[in-house]
């Protein structure tokens, strides 16, 4: 059986990448205590800043966002400055402890949409810390009446589509198995619309391949000259091993084993190749007598091996 084929497949591909810009900015008040007082939901804004192409600012509320606010409470928030924008971030509100040590505000580890086309959306969730007026200086985060807010932003840039280099792969095609099947319809003689008589056994066939691979049987079974009876053919001076041999080439485009023959290899190609001819088969001539030639060329090694 022939070795499997392969031919080139080409493959295209593309790739979707996710860009960021990120930032961290520093707002530092001081003098706290002069900043209360200013009323619920006023604020102060620190300096804007960009990232990712887009202006923020950090807001601070020193007496809480709400008039149900205490007066001990205040609020921190990230907002989008610019104009007509959209936009996805991930962000982080911290306070800053004198030591250095963080206090964690609010941490959003999804991405947050903001938008400057809808005025309720423009602004990050309002991140509320109580810290009584006994135990500001005392917490670390309020010192020397200072207070320091850190933000982290990360912008979720529009993502970007590439196209890949094709690839090129084998694709492996399974060997034909076109020999099989016909060899397997011959044994099952499903279908057999001929039968071929040869010294008494029947060879049950199938008109239409044994006509293609013979121009002899063609003519035999659709020509003027089988005007009788095509169904049923008898053929006179050929051994039936020869035709089971010359019916399996013409099936499988191979030759049967020649144990599967009971016959000597020599005698069965001689007869084959007289059959070849009978019935103009260049092809299985040609394997006859490839094989006849090499039968005799061991056979003449072997005498002279022995001489």
């Amino acid at each position: 059986m022939a070795a499997a084929l392969r031919r080139p497949r080409i493959r295209t591909a593309s790739r979707c990448t996710a860009e960021t810009a990120h930032a961290t900015h520093r707002f530092e008040v001081d003098g706290f205590s002069l900043h209360m007082g200013l009323g619920a939901g006023r604020f102060i804004r620190s300096a804007a800043f960009t990232v990712g192409g887009f202006d923020w600012c950090v807001r601070f509320y020193p007496d809480g966002l709400h008039r149900a606010d205490t007066g001990d409470s205040f609020c921190v928030c990230l907002e989008l400055l610019s104009e007509k924008a959209e936009v996805r971030v991930l962000y982080h509100l911290r306070l800053v402890h004198h030591n250095g040590a963080p206090w964690p505000a609010f941490w959003r580890n999804k991405p947050t949409l903001f938008t400057t086309m809808e005025a309720s959306k423009n602004r990050g969730l309002d991140i509320f810390k109580f810290i009584g007026t006994s135990d500001r200086e005392a917490s670390g985060h309020i010192h020397n009446d200072r207070l320091v807010i850190e933000c982290d932003v990360t912008v979720i840039k529009e993502p970007q589509v590439s196209e890949v280099a094709a690839i090129s792969e084998d694709l492996v095609v399974p060997p034909s198995d076109l020999s099989v099947n016909f060899g397997k319809l011959l044994e099952s003689e499903e279908g057999a619309d001929v039968k071929f008589i040869v010294q008494g056994e029947i060879f049950p066939a199938h008109k239409v391949i044994v006509a293609t691979r013979s121009p002899v049987f063609k003519a035999e079974l659709y020509g003027p000259v089988g005007e009788g009876n095509r169904e049923c053919i008898t053929i006179e001076d050929m051994l039936a091993p020869v035709f089971k041999a010359l019916l399996h080439f013409i099936y499988t485009d191979s030759l049967p084993a020649m144990e599967d023959l009971g016959s000597d290899d020599k005698e069965m190609m001689k007869h084959l190749l007289v059959a070849a001819d009978r019935y103009a088969m260049e092809r299985l001539k040609l394997i006859c007598e490839g094989i006849l030639c090499a039968l005799d060329f061991n056979c003449r090694a072997s005498r002279m091996s022995k001489q």
